[in-house]
């Protein structure tokens, strides 16, 4: 059950991803860029504790992973507020 729930969460993801990439295409925005890729890592870290066993769960990768997910939010959310460079 838990490997079918985790399957859920990274094919919505996937999903939320693509939504992104979507609005990246139509208005070339590094903001849904960066967003697409923060949910492509969290699909396939979601992928990555499907695949490995309940015991192996506390693994590095897994947090890195999910971290660096996190990160690319982060860095998305600075630069879209960030005021625009002086124009010297």
């Amino acid at each position: 059950m838990n490997a079918f729930l985790m399957g859920g969460a990274s094919t919505a993801f996937a999903c939320i991803a693509l939504f992104f990439l979507r609005f990246w295409r139509e208005s070339r925005d590094g903001f849904h860029l960066l967003f697409a890729s923060a949910f492509a890592l969290l699909a396939v870290q979601r992928v990555f504790l499907a695949v490995l066993s309940d015991d192996r769960e506390g693994l590095p990768t897994s947090y890195l992973l999910r971290f660096a997910a996190y990160v690319l939010i982060v860095v998305a959310v600075v630069r879209k507020n960030a005021p625009p460079p002086s124009g010297r």
